[in-house]
């Protein structure tokens, strides 16, 4: 049986917090497939609209960017192993110097701190009129669309006149074929004796054949 590829908006609409309209928090369902619109087969490439690319050798230009007045804030899932919330701050701190962005935070959703809320407020001291909430999730899934939404909107009210936005998760990206095949070649050569353990499971001494 073969899977089709869904069609799924980018980005959440900018969004205001001084709109003084209560968020209404309804009953998660479970999405059905009425719910998107299904992307013909003859479409269902990397070249979807889900998916982003390179321009002239390099990475695809937009006319929009990241201003001084904005906030970035880093969102992932969070998680009980303090290892893996640690490797978010490191993620961001490599974001910050890469971009140059001067005002960007890491949250996470649930289980530990900083949660948005506080990524929200760090954000906005530091002088930000518009803070854009970029998930650190693989693919559209509840926690982007419902979770996230939400919890960025109850962090919101408690700065009225800051604007605010939900990015798309990464989704399809060339790049992350490289990343993939990258830690793929990387476990092998470890597990050869060619290499250390990553970042990603040092110490776990799970990389290994079973």
């Amino acid at each position: 049986m073969s899977i089709e590829l869904l069609s799924i908006p980018q980005t959440l609409t900018l969004k205001s917090s001084s709109v003084n309209e209560p968020v209404r928090k309804s009953a998660w369902r479970p999405l059905k497939s009425s719910d998107f619109q299904r992307v013909p087969p003859k479409s269902r490439n990397f070249s979807a609209r889900s998916s982003l690319s390179f321009e002239n050798g390099g990475y695809k230009q937009f006319p929009n960017g990241v201003g001084a007045k904005d906030g970035v804030i880093i969102v992932d899932h969070g998680s009980r192993r303090r290892e893996s919330n640690l490797m978010l701050n490191e993620f961001v701190a490599m974001f910050r110097d890469k971009t140059g962005y001067p005002i960007v935070e890491p949250a996470h959703m649930e289980l530990a701190e900083p949660s948005i809320r506080d990524a929200f407020g760090l954000c906005v001291q530091s002088g930000a009129n518009r803070v854009i909430v970029s998930p650190f999730f693989l693919f559209p899934g509840r926690h982007w669309y419902q979770d996230i939404p939400l919890l960025t909107a109850d962090a919101a009210k408690e700065h009225p006149g800051v604007s605010y936005m939900v990015t798309a998760p990464l989704g399809l990206h060339e790049l992350l074929v490289d990343v993939v095949n990258d830690r793929i070649k990387h476990c092998l050569s470890h597990v050869a004796g060619d290499a250390d353990e990553c970042a990603a499971c040092a110490g776990t001494s799970k990389c290994k054949l079973y």
